[in-house]
């Protein structure tokens, strides 16, 4: 199969899709790669170092696409991209499609197979394409939370770490998932007092085994959130929010509450989800005030790290696009449910029934859809 690895044209978004062992294992079995000049580059590989793996380099993106059978990419597809989808190419992104109707009907419109990184699911019920750079979005909050806190940027000027001789800041971590475990084990390993709330018990004590003891564990529920909003100093949102819910677990009122210096930040960045005045921000204008208290809402926190986000994600997605080359599409997505889950759209049709609820779009079934192979 021709695989295309497109250079990624959101503003501030260094991640690539395969790295360059990720092409010498596609090369190695017979698979034919292009590289977009530069792709890798933001994330510290060279057109040269693709070379080496076996991959030609295009300096034009048309190129790259027009070549290819399936597309590898990082972020979902921009309008200036539309143009070059087609019904016999195959998008392997991240996709968000309910977020973002008109690239959802572009998709439809010219009949190509998408599938989301996101929706692919496993035997544990979780997503597995999502949790690298859930892990590092996590951590990366963290970090953020400390460069923000400093009064050069505008914070409390509290350096988040425990300090012989002063009070140790308050760090509340909302969701004990893969986010809330990476914020928890840098915030934990500073030497602040963390909260972590959830409301799966059993998520609660396997987090327990591991995380030192200046972590507390509690239940989520709203008592125990306004407490925590009055005691710390930084609170980390690590819940995604269902889009077709309308209430939040923080809201606007809530944030008068919070102690001076106090800051949110979101790295679920649902806007309006989980805290009803998170809106997303990027790298370059990364913070805003709401009642005085500061927010990070960055929607892409891992390109901030980009070389490793890019191995990480790559390791992950690339035994489906194995699968992919290796057997065709259709044989790929009937023998494997879990590939199948993230199926977007397909000849036209949306197969991805949340997304066809929240913008209210005809579902046809993937499974409906194999069965037509």
């Amino acid at each position: 199969m021709k695989i295309g690895v497109a250079k990624e044209i959101k503003a501030y978004e260094y991640r690539v899709a395969a790295v360059p062992t990720a092409v010498t294992e596609l090369t190695r079995r017979g698979h034919e790669v292009f590289v977009e000049h530069d792709a890798g580059k933001g994330s510290g590989y060279t057109d040269e170092d693709y070379e080496k793996a076996g991959a030609k380099i295009c300096m034009k993106a048309e190129d790259v696409w027009n070549n290819s059978d399936l597309i590898y990419k990082v972020k979902e597809i921009f309008p200036e991209e539309y143009k070059y989808l087609r019904d016999d190419l195959i998008v392997f992104t991240y996709i968000h499609s309910n977020a973002h109707r008109d690239q959802t009907e572009a998709l439809m419109k010219s009949g190509c197979t998408s599938i989301a990184y996101e929706d692919i699911s496993d035997d544990k019920g979780e997503w597995p394409l999502l949790s690298p750079m859930s892990e590092l979005a996590g951590k990366g909050g963290f970090l953020a939370a400390l460069n923000f806190a400093q009064t050069i940027h505008g914070g409390s000027g509290k350096l988040l770490a425990n300090v012989c001789g002063v009070e140790t800041p308050t760090i509340t971590i909302i969701g004990c998932g893969h986010s809330g475990m990476g914020a928890c084990e840098l915030a934990a390993s500073f030497g602040n007092r963390v909260n972590m709330l959830d409301i799966n018990y059993d998520a609660m004590l396997k987090a327990r085994e591991i995380m030192p003891n200046n972590v507390t564990f509690m239940f989520s529920n709203r008592d125990n959130l306004l407490k925590c909003l009055k005691e710390s100093d930084v609170i980390i949102n690590c819940i995604l929010w269902p889009k077709t819910r309308k209430d939040h677990l923080i809201y606007r009122e809530d944030l008068k509450l919070m102690k001076p210096g106090a800051m949110i930040i979101d790295v679920a960045c649902d806007d309006e989800g989980a805290v009803e005045t998170c809106r997303s921000t990027n790298h370059q204008d990364p913070v805003y005030y709401e009642e005085g208290v500061m927010h990070y809402c960055v929607d892409n926190i891992p390109s901030a790290f980009a070389q490793t986000a890019s191995v990480t994600l790559s390791n992950a997605t690339l035994p489906f696009a194995m699968a992919i080359a290796n057997k065709g599409v259709k044989q790929a997505l009937k023998d494997d449910k879990h590939l199948r889950r993230g199926l977007t759209t397909y000849d036209g049709k949306l197969t991805l029934l949340e997304t066809a609820e929240k913008l209210d779009i005809p579902f046809t079934s993937p499974d409906d859809i194999v069965k037509e192979f």
